[in-house]
Parts: C-alpha cells; sequence; structure tokens
C-alpha cells in the first residue's frame, strides 16, 4: 500500500538583491530538501550596489553584476525573471507582471526582499537640476559630471559643488562617502584648489542615526579636507543654481549631488505599511504584523536605516526562523542591528530602534565598548576584504554569514578595530 508523501512547502522570495539572495542561500543552506524555494527578481542579476560608489571614478559596472542563474541553479532554487505587483497574504498568493502576461504564485511562506526606490520629486526642482545617487545609470552621469567639473577645473576655472541630503533619505552614508571621495580624486587630479565643497543636511548631526561619535568624526574630517559643512539644513527646493532651504538659508552650486528621499520600490498594499511603502515587521523575527507566514527583510521592510549588511542579517533572521518552523525546531532570534561600515573611515555602532517602529535609531545601552570609530589607511584594505568576499560568497553559493570564510573575515575585522579604531 502506497503512502503519501506530504508536500515540500513552497518558498517563494521577492528580490534579488542582498536580502533575497541571502534568504535563499540560507534557507537552503538550512534545508538541503526540506523545502520548494523560489526566487523572483525584476532582474537578471545581483548587483553589488556598494561599491557603485566607484563608477563615478572609472569602475565599470559590469564589474559588479552577478548573473543569479548560478547561484539559484547550484542550490537548486527556482529563479523567475518577472515583477511582483500584488500579494494576496490571506490566500497565499503573488500576483507577477512578465513580459507577455500576468500568473500567479501560491506559497506557504514568502520573503519579501523588493528593496527600495528613490522620490526625487518630493523636493521641487531636485531632479532637474541635480545628479542623484541611486541607479547604475545614476552613477554614470555623475561620472560625466566629475568629468566635466575636471576639465572646467584645468581650464583654470572655478566651480562649486554641493552636496545635499534631504528629509526622509534613510542611507545617508553614500553621499557622505562621495563627498569625500570627490575631495581625494580632485586631489589626485592636483585641481582641488578650483574647487569648492559644501554639504548640507537635514540631520541634527553628521549620519546622525549612527550616534554622535560619527559626528564628531566627519566634522574633524570636513575641516581637515576644507569641505564646509551644515546640518539642519533642510531643502525647501532646488532653483537652477541654487538650492534654497526652510531655514532661510540659500546655496549656490554649479553642479548638485543628492541622494533623494527613499519610498519602497513596491507598496504592497493588503500588508500593513506606511506611506511611504515599508512593511511592517516584528523586528525580533522580521515577521509581517499579522501575517506570520511572510516575512520582509531589507529595505523593503520598516527598520528606519537602509543598508546592506542589514538586510543581509534581517535575511539571515528570517532564514532561521523561518527554517527552524519548518523543521518543527524552536525559532531562533539572530537579529543584531551592529553595523560595520569601512568607507572613508570606520564606523562600527550596535544600535536599536526607540520611540516606535517608525522612530529614530540609537546606539544600544551598555554597548559603548562596540562602538568604534576610525580611519587609517588599513580600513580600505578592510573595503576591499567586503568587496571581495561578498560577491565571492554568493559566487560560491553561499550566505554571507557562514563557514569558516566568514570566521576569518570576522576575526580580520576584529584586529583592524582593535588597531585603528576608539
Amino acid at each position: 500500500m502506497k503512502t503519501n508523501k506530504k508536500a515540500k512547502p513552497r518558498i517563494i522570495i521577492l528580490g534579488g538583491g542582498f536580502g533575497g539572495l541571502e534568504a535563499g542561500l540560507s534557507l537552503r543552506s538550512s534545508m538541503p530538501d526540506e523545502a520548494d524555494i523560489t526566487l523572483v527578481s525584476d532582474k537578471e542579476y545581483f548587483n553589488y550596489k556598494p561599491n557603485t560608489i566607484y563608477v563615478p571614478f572609472g569602475l565599470s559596472p559590469g564589474k559588479l553584476a552577478l548573473q543569479l542563474s548560478a547561484p539559484t541553479r547550484h542550490r537548486n532554487i527556482s529563479l523567475i525573471k518577472a515583477t511582483a505587483r500584488e500579494i494576496d497574504p490571506v490566500s497565499g498568493l503573488v500576483f507577477l507582471d512578465r513580459p507577455n502576461n500576468l500568473s500567479d504564485l501560491s506559497y506557504d511562506y514568502l520573503v519579501v526582499a523588493t528593496g527600495a526606490g528613490m522620490r526625487p520629486e518630493e523636493v521641487p526642482g531636485l531632479a532637474e537640476f541635480g545628479v542623484t545617487l541611486w541607479t547604475t545609470e545614476d552613477m554614470l552621469s555623475l561620472r560625466a559630471a566629475f568629468q566635466k567639473l575636471l576639465a572646467t577645473a584645468k581650464d583654470g576655472r572655478k566651480s562649486d559643488v554641493l552636496f545635499l541630503l534631504p528629509p526622509n533619505n534613510q542611507c545617508s552614508g553614500p553621499l557622505y562617502e562621495m563627498a569625500l571621495m570627490l575631495d581625494a580624486w580632485l586631489r589626485r587630479k592636483k585641481v582641488r584648489d578650483q574647487v569648492g565643497l559644501v554639504f548640507t543636511t537635514f540631520e541634527e548631526t553628521y549620519i546622525q542615526a549612527f550616534g554622535p561619535r560619527i559626528h564628531d568624526y566627519v566634522t574633524q574630517e570636513f575641516a581637515h579636507r576644507g569641505i564646509e559643512g551644515h546640518t539642519r539644513y533642510s531643502v525647501d527646493r532646488i532653483e537652477k543654481s541654487e538650492a534654497v532651504y526652510k531655514n532661510g538659508e540659500r546655496v549656490a552650486f554649479d553642479l548638485l549631488v543628492s541622494f533623494p528621499p527613499y519610498t519602497a520600490s513596491t507598496f504592497f498594499t493588503q500588508l500593513p505599511i506606511d506611506d511611504r511603502g515599508f512593511i511592517a515587521t516584528d523586528l525580533r523575527t522580521r515577521q509581517v504584523v499579522g501575517y506570520p507566514n511572510v516575512y520582509a527583510v531589507g529595505d523593503a521592510a520598516d527598520f528606519p536605516i537602509k543598508q546592506a549588511d542589514l538586510a543581509i542579517l534581517q535575511a539571515d533572521t528570517a532564514a532561521d526562523h523561518l527554517s527552524r518552523r519548518v523543521l518543527a525546531r524552536v525559532p531562533g532570534i539572530l537579529s543584531d542591528a551592529l553595523s560595520l561600515s569601512v568607507a572613508g573611515g570606520l564606523l562600527q555602532e550596535p544600535r536599536e530602534t526607540t520611540a516606535g517602529r517608525l522612530g529614530p535609531v540609537n546606539m544600544r545601552a551598555t554597548t559603548d565598548d562596540l562602538c568604534k570609530v576610525g580611519s587609517s589607511p588599513l580600513w580600505r584594505l578592510g573595503r576591499m576584504a567586503l568587496g571581495f568576499y561578498l560577491p565571492w560568497r554568493f559566487k560560491a553559493n553561499n550566505p554571507f554569514h557562514s563557514e569558516v570564510p566568514w570566521k576569518g573575515l570576522e576575526m580580520g575585522f576584529k584586529v583592524i578595530t582593535g588597531v585603528a579604531a576608539r
């Protein structure tokens, strides 16, 4: 007599970025054959977005792309190229927009990792008169703008560059990086004295979400590099060659570089979302509020900072919690919002949300010894190591935080923080 074999649970992951790919690889590592996993992505490749900041200075964007077909095929994860337009969490359905038709997929568990988008139109004139940071195309436009700036400087003509951070941007770090990198690039080209650099931000302090130490570091770095900086400058509108602020100030520019306000890339209206489309979650497990079989990670979710390392941590948390449920084990909680950024300097900061789900983010109490800020050539090596390690892990079909290689990298960063940060 034949027995009915229990069907494997169907897990669908929406999004092929940091959160989606990490979730898929982590789930498969925990469940080699216990679930059917499908990854849905509107792109055929994973883009290592943190390193797009090098594109304006000559890096080929093609070097940052990883075809999703390789890791998904090797890990027995089905790959569908489509855009998720709607989710019915009651019926367990995802409605897809494919190139030639609309279709739907049913699921037992769902991980939403569709990321964020930009809304430059929130600031009148920003899209028309500024160059923004976000897509690869944006970075190529910025490369052209920097080349024009360089040619003007070599002709002996002065220019002013304004870096502007508006309200509702939830990942301010890359704009600070770009300002520091442009300063260094102009110095190497021996034209720095021909270009004025100004940085304005709506924040109360520089990179406010990361705590007070980073503000002091940025203040010192700006002063050392001759970058004029202003906090509490909330932009009202952009005119042809001038930014107008709500405090009555005006700043003239020849080139405006901005990181626009954030919004969810897709508004899934049948899930609990805020006015910017970010999905409400249990911050400990990444489960969507009211729908325990749906998880949201990375920029699509409501953690008030959008950053690649946090997307990976959240993906690992969701994958661990979900896989333990499938395997009938006690769910664990892995998420720890410890950010490690290696750019112009170091920032390591243990964080927690305060004043509610969408409130500000502060350093966790009793963790002052984990908070480190510094600047050293060692951090450029750290940045290079991360830039090599993460794509390599994905190319090797493995999640970020796993096995001996991660332990080695983690130990290396601990050594660097002990030597080059305070």
